[in-house]
């Protein structure tokens, strides 16, 4: 029994505003320390529970954010960027049987910790097959594909009612409560472990492969701030701009939607020019 944690850090314990989740600053350093633990009480709760083995994929900005000489000896991880499938790097092995999204956050547009869905800006709405769509949202889509259930998710009490809409079944875990994009009630590490740990412990019996869900085809809107920016993104072929600040495409699959909906983020990203965007 495998099980996989795609790690984001803008739902982890503590975290409330940008300079938390920014790699290089001091407020990032700290914070690190508390995504760490984090994701050591899901490894811990899963082992208890009975999986055989822990595979966390790095899933925040630049992937680098947790402190490989503190996570628990018996998980191994995956760190770095440019793959595949991003944050849900490592479902397609065939050898993974459930899935945690752990430190998630609400999408773009929504009442959240640091909400957003990719960028921490620009993208003001992303909807997939007419629906508003999160980061968990469209990985749900991905890895159901391979036929991996969502077992657990983590995150603000936002992010976890946003999972009901994806993984209705998935244990829950509200490290924090929204009060603003930028401020939280939020638990102290010590009490966020243990609940952690007992949220992934139960929903090792959720785990177990499934038949594949094939989707397509799947049609992905992304809402932008500035009509350049959907200008940008409709530069790449089968990529409409619909709308004065908002493009369209249509996938066959859910592998190809996030690999099209990473291609539109970094040619938004890189249409903005400081400070106007």
């Amino acid at each position: 029994m495998r099980i996989l944690i795609s790690a984001d850090m803008e739902g982890a314990t503590g975290v409330t505003w940008s300079a938390d989740v920014d790699p290089g600053t001091e407020q990032w350093q700290r914070c690190r320390s508390m995504f760490t633990s984090d994701v050591n009480a899901a490894i811990a709760g899963f082992f208890a529970g009975g999986a055989t083995g822990v595979l966390v994929n790095e899933a925040h900005a630049t992937m680098r954010n947790l402190l490989l000489e503190r996570i628990d000896e018996r998980a191994v991880m995956l760190t770095g960027r440019h793959k595949d499938l991003s944050m849900v790097e490592g479902v397609q092995r065939g050898d993974i049987d459930g899935v945690a999204f752990l430190g998630y956050h609400c999408g773009a547009g929504a009442e959240g910790v640091l909400a957003h869905t990719y960028l921490p800006n620009s993208i003001t709405g992303v909807w997939l097959q007419g629906e508003p769509a999160s980061e968990g949202y469209l990985n749900s889509y991905v890895v159901a594909e391979y036929g991996v259930p969502v077992v657990l998710v983590t995150g603000d009490d936002r992010a976890c009612a946003d999972a009901a809409t994806y993984a209705p079944r998935a244990r829950t875990v509200a490290v924090k409560d929204y009060v603003s994009r930028y401020a939280a009630v939020c638990r102290p590490p010590a009490r966020t472990a243990a609940d952690i740990a007992a949220g992934a412990e139960e929903a090792v019996a959720l785990a177990g492969r499934l038949d594949p869900v094939r989707h397509g085809p799947l049609t992905l809107e992304v809402e932008v701030d500035a009509a350049h920016l959907a200008g940008a993104a409709a530069t790449v072929p089968g990529v409409d701009q619909v709308a004065e600040r908002r493009v369209r495409c249509t996938s066959p699959d859910a592998y190809e939607m996030i690999r099209a909906f990473k291609v539109i983020c970094t040619l938004i990203s890189n249409a903005v020019e400081s400070p106007y965007g």
